[in-house]
């Protein structure tokens, strides 16, 4: 039997737009105040794409910005793996336009679907394709345009999203470093706490469904917030467990950016110091698949995650579903 190849993470890169909504915008546009969404969220500004561009189009500057920095050409891309649930239209996959945008001819291409867990459901998919020898570099991408399915009058929804992308290029690593475990999970039983009813084989777009405003995001908050505070630190626990290692051996955290208290709730239940946990909410609000492969190169890039460290990724999302992962970084 052969042995398995170690899978790690050769590069990333990220893009957000320019376009910024902040809170006092929306003092303008819903009944909120600035005071309302920081003290319960931490969020004070998000991104917006421009009407005319596709979270294909973000995608694809993601994926360049890890290629350039890699040096890693698109023709050597085996796998492409699109996390998202604001795909460009139900078909063709937004994969399968990202590997038209950059030229990666060579590559197998497909959209994941795991709401904000979706970027490390993606690293999990694309690690085993390594591990097994199938193939050597796989792209896997984080991209949302929240903004677009976003009901700008409700005032418990539109605080909270944010647009962005952001990417990371998988390939064969050192024995003792990479992806050392993942953990993922999912409750559909409780999957009516956050959807967009409209627009599927259940209920298909109509004049209707236009009308009663069925096609932007309905969430119970209290719901989903009290699955996020108990899931993200059980998820990120039980990843450090199968790698092997203990909470004392994590040099650093990057969790999915919803929403500060849960992020507070989780460093209490992993006994880490908030120093060493990345946040940028406050700047992006949540972008769903994008926020921890965002999150994860601008901690990179900044220097707060090198070479050796053990760090954890955690994410929960629509579905209901969560996800995690350590791994000992190898760039």
């Amino acid at each position: 039997m052969n042995k398995l190849k170690r899978a790690g993470i050769l590069a990333t890169g990220s893009y957000v737009p320019d376009k910024i909504i902040t809170n006092f915008d929306l003092e303008k546009m819903v009944d909120t105040t600035d005071e309302w969404i920081s003290s319960r969220t931490g969020i004070k500004k998000r991104r917006v794409v421009e009407d005319d561009i596709a979270t294909s189009d973000i995608a694809t500057l993601a994926a360049k910005k890890a290629m350039e920095s890699s040096g890693i050409k698109a023709e050597e891309i085996d796998l492409i793996i699109v996390a998202t649930v604001t795909p460009d239209m139900s078909f063709p996959s937004t994969a399968c336009m990202v590997q038209k945008n950059i030229g990666a001819t060579n590559a197998a291409a497909f959209d994941l679907e795991a709401g904000c867990s979706g970027f490390v459901y993606g690293l999990s998919v694309g690690k085993n394709f390594i591990e097994t020898g199938m193939y050597k570099k796989v792209l896997v991408i984080g991209a949302e345009t929240l903004s677009k399915i976003m009901d700008w009058t409700d005032r418990n929804t539109c605080v909270l999203f944010g647009d962005g992308a952001g990417a990371a290029i998988l390939g064969e690593v050192n024995e003792n470093e990479g992806i050392l475990s993942t953990y993922l999970g999912a409750n559909g039983a409780s999957g009516e706490c956050l959807k967009i009813p409209a627009g599927g084989s259940r209920m298909p777009a109509s004049s209707q469904s236009v009308n009663d405003r069925l096609h932007y995001i309905k969430m119970e908050g209290s719901e989903v917030f009290k699955f996020a505070v108990r899931v993200m630190g059980d998820s990120a626990k039980k990843s450090i467990e199968i790698a092997g290692l203990n909470e004392d051996d994590i040099d650093y955290l990057v969790p999915h950016q919803a929403n500060m208290r849960i992020i507070q709730a989780s460093a209490k239940r992993l006994k880490m110091p908030m120093e060493k946990i990345y946040i940028n909410l406050h700047e992006y609000g949540n972008m769903s698949a994008a926020s921890i492969p965002v999150a994860l190169d601008e901690a990179y890039r900044k220097g707060n995650i090198k070479k050796g460290d053990n760090i954890v990724l955690v994410g929960f999302g629509a579905g209901l579903t969560w996800a995690s992962s350590v791994i000992k970084w190898s760039i």
